[in-house]
């Protein structure tokens, strides 16, 4: 009896410090005055701070001026605690949707008076927002955009109800100071098969679609990227090579970057960026 009981306290105290252990982590003291980014890491449930931001100044982000006004004056209303929404910019791939996030939260939190913080969260680690969220509200003083790029969900994939519910918050509601961000391909989020799956599968089609579909009704802005023109493409490569002093003349510019595009089989701002590291490699220029 007393073998047992000694194997049973063991066990015991084995679970206590795991809990512990877990309690720990989960409740960790974040300092949010050493960066104005986060990653969360889901392993350990912790914020990792983020002091160079790979953003790119929103003045080189060229053919989308309407969708950065759009994302600019809704990020600078809530960074004034003031009415603002969720959003999702979503469309063709390379046209610089996180670029424009994280272009917009730098300049805001440069020059706002009120902290704004970025935080990413990888589109696997969605089932966390509850734990984030929770956490996020407790700092009245800060203002936080929860930022997951490249958001979709395929078949058999439920964690769209966790982001759901962390959207409108429940009954407590979403918390004042914390705002969505997210990009994706894909308008609704979800592939088509899986939409169409639901269809052929479901004893009541319509309803099944319509939950899933109704998660981008969640974010009350919507901002659609499309293909770009040559004419934009071409703007894009200009204000590259004059902002980092590529000392390439304006028809060697022109003809290499169509034919870059062509080699691409595409135009986007990200085939433009690829073109620019070319070209600064063979002029011996850093523009990192």
């Amino acid at each position: 009896m007393t073998e047992n009981n000694d194997k049973l306290v063991g066990e015991l105290t084995k679970i206590r410090e795991i809990l512990d252990s877990h309690f720990s982590r989960t409740q960790q003291i974040v300092d949010w005055n050493v960066a104005n980014a986060f990653m969360w890491k889901s392993e350990d449930k912790s914020f990792k701070p983020v002091k160079n931001v790979n953003a790119i100044p929103l003045e080189l982000l060229k053919g989308i001026d309407k969708n950065i006004d759009l994302l600019f004056e809704n990020t600078k209303n809530f960074s004034k605690s003031l009415p603002a929404n969720n959003a999702l910019l979503w469309g063709s791939r390379g046209m610089g949707k996180s670029s424009l996030v994280k272009g917009v939260h730098a300049k805001i939190s440069s020059s706002s008076k009120n902290k704004l913080i970025l935080i990413e969260i990888h589109r696997e680690d969605i089932k966390d927002l509850p734990d984030i969220l929770n956490e996020l509200k407790q700092n009245t003083k800060e203002n936080f955009i929860v930022f997951c790029d490249d958001l979709s969900f395929d078949n058999d994939d439920t964690t769209y109800k966790s982001l759901k519910t962390a959207l409108e918050g429940g009954i407590e509601g979403r918390p004042k100071n914390v705002i969505f961000y997210a990009t994706s391909n894909r308008r609704h989020l979800m592939a088509r098969e899986m939409i169409e799956n639901e269809t052929s599968t479901a004893i009541n089609p319509s309803e099944s679609i319509e939950e899933k579909v109704s998660l981008s009704d969640r974010f009350g802005l919507w901002i659609g990227f499309h293909n770009c023109s040559q004419e934009q493409f071409l703007s894009m490569i200009l204000a590259y090579a004059q902002h980092y002093k590529i000392p390439a003349k304006e028809d060697e510019l022109v003809s290499g970057a169509i034919a870059w595009a062509a080699g691409r089989g595409s135009r986007s701002g990200r085939v433009a960026w690829q073109f620019i590291t070319d070209l600064a490699a063979k002029y011996k220029i850093n523009i990192y």
